[in-house]
């Protein structure tokens, strides 16, 4: 048991043994465990707590003593405090070391496996300007780092700006009041920072009001920048609270003058007080109001509010292990369950016999029927529904198609709903593959899933995201 007392404001040196969840790193001292935010494993580093709890405590990095060889120069100014690049100070290849632990860690500990393949993890060739959708946010009040005249140990502190501006930028982490003004983030092009700074510019010129949700009037909400990587095509997609045509139309040709490169202009009138980036009416100022984009021989019509993979690239190799690990054939039938707006049914499409993609947001549905169209694929079949109602609940659908011989799982963070994968489990196709972007969830329901019929065949990570925590796995299940 721990006997090392700390209370929050204490500060400790300690020695950096080793990569945590959620991009923290853990130390300990006197057999008691600190997770540390800031550090990098080998770092040696005095830390303040900031949390203490009977057999950990939570920390972050005050001043770093030994600096790990795994170190490197984060090229972003905003490191540690926009909350975007959290792992921008550590080697590349020390992340995809991290991640893959990660993975092993998840499976060992909550799925009990051991002995189980793991595939070297997939990195990115691009780790910089990898993102193909950024969503900014307007705000009249400003996240100011270490302000001048103001005496602070602190890494970051907050501060209300003296008056009333519009800001750019994006929400720092659990604040969602105050932005950080940014001009420059690496994870787009640099015709994205254009955009940015010139929409920021644009709003200042004009003493245009950005919205308040406390008393639900102003204008400026997001701003919507997405990028094809295949194409080059650009949408710039304005949100605002409602519809001033004659801003629109001013800011339409002033942003094409000043961005040649932007293909497309819309704007998205979200009148809810909820602070999010669609609505329920778009108008379109330039261009034909969508991009396209391409993964493998497939291409893809991307709307203002359609979903896509945001690393076009490593989508690609993702959907290529899924489609591997499959081993398909051609007679199969393939259901792809959380089926989205239909990438990865249309991407194994070729191979198969027929694959039935089953989704329960209408809207997604809709964009993979337009999306099987307009790629000419006659071989899939798109349903609308709540998977632990159709699967198996649901006779008179089940009657109307063919038994699965492979399931390809892709579902949210929070993993599978027991019910789903009771249904799962009735229905019994010889091959699952499952992919997820959270190891954690996904190794409690692969648990479950071999604990009645399968056994755990082998794993491959995937980063999506360079300098961040987040990963994707794909796991390869066989039926006993």
């Amino acid at each position: 048991m721990p006997e090392l007392s700390l209370k929050r404001g204490d500060e400790i040196q300690l020695e950096v043994t080793g990569a945590a969840f959620e991009g923290k790193s853990v130390a300990r001292k006197e057999g008691y465990v600190v997770f540390v935010e800031g550090a990098v494993p080998g770092d040696v580093v005095t830390a303040r707590i900031l949390k203490a709890k009977k057999n950990f405590a939570e920390a972050k990095v005050v001043h770093v003593e030994k600096p790990s060889p795994l170190r490197t120069e984060p090229r972003c100014k905003h490191v540690g405090v926009c909350g975007g690049c959290k792992w921008q100070h550590v080697e590349y290849q020390a992340q995809l070391q991290f991640k893959q632990q990660h993975v092993i860690d998840a499976f060992e500990r909550i799925g009990g496996f051991s002995g189980f393949s793991v595939l070297p993890i997939l990195g990115c060739e691009e780790i910089f300007f990898y993102r193909n959708k950024m969503e900014y946010s307007f705000s009249e009040q400003q996240w100011l780092v270490n302000p001048p005249g103001v005496n602070t140990d602190d890494k970051q502190i907050e501060i209300q700006h003296p008056q009333s501006e519009v800001f750019l930028g994006l929400h720092v982490p659990l604040r969602y009041d105050k932005v950080l003004d940014i001009e420059e983030c690496h994870l787009q092009s640099q015709a994205s920072n254009q955009i940015l700074n010139f929409t920021r510019s644009f709003a200042r010129r004009n003493n245009l009001p950005v919205y308040s949700s406390k008393d639900e009037s102003g204008y400026f909400r997001f701003l919507v920048i997405r990028q094809s990587t295949r194409t080059h095509e650009l949408m710039v997609n304005l949100v605002t609270y409602d519809d001033r045509q004659e801003v629109m139309r001013r800011f339409t040709d002033e942003l094409v003058a000043s961005v040649p490169g932007v293909t497309t202009v819309v704007n998205t009138m979200n009148t809810k007080k909820a602070q999010i980036a669609f609505g329920d009416v778009t108008k379109v100022y330039f261009g034909e109001g969508v991009i396209h984009e391409q993964l493998g021989k497939l291409r893809f019509t991307v709307s203002p509010s359609s979903f896509f993979q945001t690393n076009t690239a490593q989508a690609e190799r993702l959907y290529g292990v899924a489609k591997s690990f499959a081993e398909l054939q051609p007679t199969d039938v393939v259901f792809d369950l959380y089926s989205g707006t239909g990438s990865i049914a249309l991407f194994v499409s070729d191979a198969v016999q027929e694959v039935i993609g089953i989704e329960s947001v209408e809207s997604a549905v809709r964009d993979a029927e337009k999306n099987a169209a307009f790629n000419n694929i006659q071989n899939c079949t798109f349903v609308l529904g709540d998977l632990k109602d159709r699967l198996t609940k649901d006779k008179a659908w089940m009657e109307s198609h063919q038994k699965s011989d492979v399931m390809i799982i892709d579902p949210p963070r929070s993993g599978m709903h027991p019910a789903v994968m009771e249904e799962i489990l009735e229905l019994a196709p010889s091959r699952i593959v499952y992919v997820s972007c959270n190891p954690t969830t996904q190794a409690r329901d692969v648990k479950i899933l071999c604990a009645e019929k399968y056994t755990l065949i082998k794993l491959q990570p995937v980063d999506m995201f360079p300098h961040t925590y987040h990963i994707e796995n794909v796991v390869l299940l066989h039926r006993k």
